[in-house]
């Protein structure tokens, strides 16, 4: 009701300066006659003139005047009758905004327009539907803060020793001391921050993005007092359109990572699952790397582009010949590991090349998505004693849904067949292996690797949200014999180390992948099961949202080889309970 009052006098105090914007005209304008008639210069039809421009400069007053009296007598009769149901402010317990209400204006005469202010649309992401709160304007530029602040507590069977994210194909096997105890944490890692930037340039539309959390690089105390979490860099991009064609530069989500909408690099329209684990889901193919990436609009539900994306040869826990150690990564990165790679000095051959094509047709008001991906990647290797380069090209096909079958229930699948691509299944397979071929010489040899995840996401209502997947990872076996290890001879002296050669005996040394005798790390299959229901109490586009998650994960990996009196497989099971703020 304040809010009315001051509407009314502010209507009031407007017609006011109208009326007085009015009078310094009127006198302007009258000035002249009563020179003229004091001077007898004028004659009688500009005399006539100037009487009909004052009459109707009076009536224009009177009519503000009524508009004031009108809008005083509403007031009045608010006071003293019940507000129709349409303006009734609901309890704070039904809306989480607390901005005013407003009535709704009375209807304008044709004489009175009233005075709209529409807000500025230039640059703006959403079309023209109000800005964030946050969002503030720099020269031609919009900045939006964005993200969302977490605070998680989650806990697991088994020790992985992981962190909040979890490493599936390390989950520890149950006769092992790790695979005896549990684990707890809070954490605050999952936090994120994001700025969005938006601008027009010569005809192109323009977005820039920058995204990170706090899961970066930890000392081994981290945990101990400070809890000094590290800042990550996640996305760093920025995206160009006109007209059908669309170019982004930067760090982005691999276009081989599967979409909700089209190929938009905006996370929204991007499928990493809702898991609050921070590797995601078991199966999911993902990458965040830097690429260029050229998108072509055909249609509004055509979409189709190629991306070219920063490599990584990945060999991971494959045994591979001691003497080309360096000649990939083996997923670890640590430089003080004498079987390790260092990551940034992997010799990568040449950019990774992916291709998408995706359709959105609407069934009706559902919205339907559909997508097919194809990845070419190549792998180097160089052989010392030979001094030969060989090379070996792989690469891969999945084939994504993301069906609403009902309003706000959505079945999704996601397909990923792969030679060479296991570095896209979140490193759980290598890309490939060293082996050697009939004449002695190494050559990459490209390991098979497939995955799944299929599931479903329903948004019972604004408040509720259940989502549940399966997922899964089928690694094939691929490995050689890099050289026959001799029998020392008996009465040998001591410290003899025995001979590796290509002369044949009982005891091969077998390199590569799954090869008899290999570590229960390397992995057949791995699979997840996930359900978890989001709870929303309150969100508001000026406040932001209040969401209280929990999730419940099942996880079973079994290797190509189990020693014997072990275990066939490991499994653990994962609980997650989060409280997120996002901010609007």
């Amino acid at each position: 009701m304040r809010n009315t009052r001051r509407r009314v006098r502010y209507l009031a105090i407007v017609a006011v300066v109208l009326a007085g914007s009015m009078i310094p005209a009127f006198s302007q304008t009258a000035a002249p006659a009563d020179e003229v008639r004091a001077g007898n210069a004028g004659s009688k039809e500009e005399v006539s003139l100037l009487k009909q421009q004052v009459a109707e400069q009076q009536k224009q007053i009177d009519l503000l005047r009524a508009a004031v009296n009108a809008m005083q007598q509403k007031l009045g009769e608010d006071v003293n009758s019940p507000r129709p149901a349409s303006l009734q402010a609901p309890s704070l317990g039904q809306v989480a905004s607390l901005v005013p209400m407003v009535p709704a204006q009375p209807a304008a005469t044709a004489s009175v327009v009233p005075l709209a202010v529409k807000p500025s649309v230039q640059n703006d992401p959403s079309g023209g539907q109000e800005h964030s709160p946050l969002s503030f304007r720099i020269g031609g530029a919009d900045f939006t803060p964005g993200g969302f602040m977490d605070f998680t507590v989650f806990g697991r069977s088994t020790n992985v020793g992981s962190g909040i994210g979890t490493s599936f194909g390390a989950a520890p096997f149950s006769h092992t001391t790790a695979g005896s105890l549990s684990e707890t944490r809070f954490s605050m890692q999952n936090s994120r921050v994001s700025l969005g930037v938006t601008s027009t340039f010569k005809g192109f539309d323009l977005k820039g993005y920058v995204e990170a959390d706090f899961l970066g690089f930890t000392p081994p105390n981290v945990f101990v007092s400070s809890n000094s979490n590290s800042l990550r860099s996640r996305l760093y991009w920025l995206d160009a359109r006109k007209g059908k064609f669309e170019f982004l530069g930067g760090q982005s989500w691999s276009l081989l990572t599967p979409n909700r909408t089209g190929l938009s690099p905006n996370p929204p329209d991007i499928f990493f699952s809702q898991d609050m684990d921070t590797n995601y889901q078991v199966g999911l193919t993902w990458a965040r790397q830097a690429q260029f990436r050229l998108i072509y609009h055909p249609s509004g539900t055509v979409t189709a582009g190629i991306s070219i994306e920063n490599p990584q040869q990945l060999y991971g826990n494959a045994t591979v010949p001691s003497a080309l150690v360096a000649e990939g990564d083996n997923g670890s990165g640590s430089i003080t590991n004498s079987n390790a790679a260092n990551n940034p000095s992997t010799p990568n051959v040449a950019p990774d090349v992916i291709a998408k094509v995706a359709l959105d047709p609407m069934v009706g008001s559902r919205h339907e998505h559909i997508e097919f991906a194809g990845l070419l990647t190549s792998t180097r290797v160089y052989d010392p004693t030979a001094k030969l380069h060989s090379t070996a090209e792989g690469g891969g096909f999945a084939a994504n849904f993301n069906f609403e079958l009902v309003k706000n229930l959505h079945a999704i699948v996601n397909t990923f067949y792969s030679d060479g691509g296991g570095r896209y299944i979140f490193g759980l397979a290598p890309n490939f292996i060293i082996d050697r071929d009939s004449n002695g010489v190494y050559h990459p040899s490209l390991v098979h690797a497939d995955s799944a995840v299929a599931g479903a996401e329903y948004q019972v209502n604004e408040h509720t949200m259940f989502y549940g997947y399966w997922g899964g990872v089928y690694i094939g076996r691929n490995f050689g014999i890099d050289c026959f290890v001799q029998p020392i001879p008996a009465g040998s002296p001591t410290g003899t180390v025995a001979v590796c050669n290509s002369t044949p005996s009982s005891t091969p040394s077998y390199i590569g992948y799954g090869y008899p005798g290999s570590s229960n790390s390397q992995n057949k299959n791995i699979q997840e099961g996930t359900f978890g229901v989001i709870q929303t109490f309150w969100k508001s586009p000026h406040y932001g949202s209040l969401q209280l998650i929990t999730q419940y994960s099942y996880l079973n990996r079994a290797p190509w080889v189990v020693a014997s009196g072990s275990p066939k497989d490991a499994h653990l099971s994962m609980g997650y309970v989060d409280m997120r703020y996002t901010l609007p």
